[in-house]
């Protein structure tokens, strides 16, 4: 089967279990993507090619985009490995590859530094907000002049127009975090 072939095979599959999933009879996904039922069971059966006129219809009917239904399959992005910064005292797990919902990434920290910034200048400021929840440990989030500690089971939400940064309390701490587009690219891809 050619590379063609294969994803072809593959989209099909991916709209027909996105139909199944929500219980849609042909008819129901036909209607909602302006198709006709016999068209929609040719796409899915194999018997017609699937037209990129057809195909945005029919991802945005089943709440997708077309990026997802021809996502390539591939086991490299099942397992998240940690990216270790010794120099900050970090470990990083980003769980979201590229963005997701709404512009947002979603990173796993661990932090094991606890040497807060001494100068403003170290501190990162960008457009924008931040969320975190604590999952063990303390977190120390310095935002200009003062440092708040949120404690495991915590959370926290502020504006990152605030020079701000994290490290960890007392000892190791690890947290989930949220990132808008600005906060991705400050935290998660800084420039050198």
């Amino acid at each position: 089967m050619t590379q063609d072939g294969e994803l072809d095979s593959l989209v099909r599959k991916r709209i027909r279990g996105l139909r199944t999933a929500r219980g849609w009879s042909l008819d129901e996904l036909a209607a909602r993507c302006y198709l006709s039922p016999s068209t929609l069971s040719r796409i899915e059966t194999g018997h017609r090619r699937i037209a990129l006129d057809q195909l945005a219809p029919i991802a945005r009917a089943l709440g997708s985009t077309i990026d997802q239904l021809v996502e390539p399959v591939g086991d490299e992005d099942v397992v998240i490995r940690p990216h270790h910064d010794t120099v900050r005292g970090r470990t990083t797990w980003i769980l979201s590859n590229g963005s997701g919902p709404q512009g947002v990434s979603v990173a796993k920290f661990r932090l094991t530094s606890e040497e807060l910034p001494r100068t403003a200048d170290e501190l990162r400021i960008h457009p924008g907000r931040d969320w975190f929840t604590v999952l063990s440990g303390v977190v120390a989030l310095r935002l200009g002049e003062r440092t708040v500690l949120v404690e495991a089971g915590e959370a926290a939400e502020f504006s990152t127009m605030i020079p701000h940064a994290f490290v960890a309390h007392g000892g190791p701490a690890e947290f989930l975090c949220i990132f808008d587009h600005d906060g991705d690219r400050s935290h998660l891809h800084p420039t050198p």
